[in-house]
């Protein structure tokens, strides 16, 4: 019997996969984790097959870091398609590939999106936890980028844990950095963070502390978020939508029911084109503070279309 020798792999072969990965993720953010999961299933045991390859050292921890990142968009699909244990299992593989890769800024990223799936699921101190070794992997790649991306998502746990002042400083930290990573090569695993995303998170951070400790901050949470909004176009559907809810939430606290009406409406029409659980999730907050003033028409046109599109989905 003649013993088979493992496939030799090269340059191009990794090329491919990146570039496949790439395509995946700009899937994700247009149509949901929904329509990409299954695809990234399917590759991941093309990923493993090239690791048993023959290749060079230096193509080997370039490998890993591929790989790694395959791991990293699993699971972030898996987490928007509403299955977090499946996607912390992918999140921890990346962790480990990352490491044996030596790709701190993809590390600092995994941090990131596990920190996020924790915030979804209202944890921030084990959120708090990740962002924080995500800023050690950041500040160790010399990331300014993901060091905002960190901060500004560290500012969200504070909000949630209605710390007013370190939210604040936080959030108020996060453009400094972003300022000073603009010129600089950016990873397809951080390159959504534009400055619509950084709209965004000024705008969820002000919303959150609008909802949970004084509803003054609506004020700066409705330009940021609008700003956000304007800037957002159909590569980017997820995040319009989902931030389109948040902008709904405001104008019900501010007791702007026509607006936050017609704005709630058209997040939930983006929303039927999405695969994504957490657009469904958003909606909590919107029905929480619409439920305080259901005798409002537009409040029971916001609960009856949410109903509908819970049970649709």
């Amino acid at each position: 019997m003649i013993e088979r020798l493992p496939m030799r792999v090269g340059e191009a072969d990794v090329d491919r996969l990146e570039g496949v990965i790439g395509a995946l993720r700009a899937r994700d953010y247009r149509e949901g984790g929904g329509s990409c999961r299954e695809l990234l299933r399917v590759l991941e045991p093309y990923g493993a097959a090239l690791r048993r390859g023959m290749m060079s050292e230096p193509l080997a921890r370039r490998l890993a870091g591929v790989v790694a990142d395959l791991h990293n968009l699993k699971g972030w699909t898996e987490f928007d398609s509403g299955r977090p244990v499946r996607a912390e299992r992918h999140f921890r593989r990346a962790l480990e590939l990352a490491t044996e890769a030596g790709a701190d800024d993809l590390l600092a990223n995994i941090r990131y999106r596990l920190g996020r799936m924790y915030l979804h699921h209202r944890t921030p101190a084990e959120a708090l936890e990740q962002f924080r070794q995500g800023q050690l992997a950041a500040r160790r790649g010399g990331r300014p980028l993901s060091q905002a991306i960190l901060s500004a998502n560290e500012a969200w746990a504070y909000a949630l844990l209605g710390d007013v002042r370190r939210a604040l400083d936080k959030i108020s930290l996060a453009p400094e950095q972003f300022a000073d990573s603009v010129g600089d090569a950016v990873p397809s695993w951080s390159a959504f963070f534009t400055a619509n995303d950084l709209a965004a998170m000024i705008g969820t951070v002000r919303t959150e502390l609008a909802r949970l400790v004084d509803v003054r901050h609506c004020r700066e949470a409705i330009p940021a978020l609008t700003q956000a909004i304007d800037g957002y176009g159909p590569d980017m559907m997820r995040s319009r939508s989902l931030t389109m809810i948040w902008l709904a939430v405001d104008h019900v606290l501010e007791g702007d029911m026509d607006r936050a009406a017609e704005v709630g409406l058209a997040a939930m029409e983006i929303a039927d084109g999405i695969r994504s659980a957490r657009t469904r999730d958003r909606l909590k907050p919107l029905s929480e503070s619409v439920r305080k003033r259901v005798g409002d028409i537009n409040a029971r046109d916001i609960l009856d279309r949410i109903a509908t599109f819970r049970a649709s989905a």
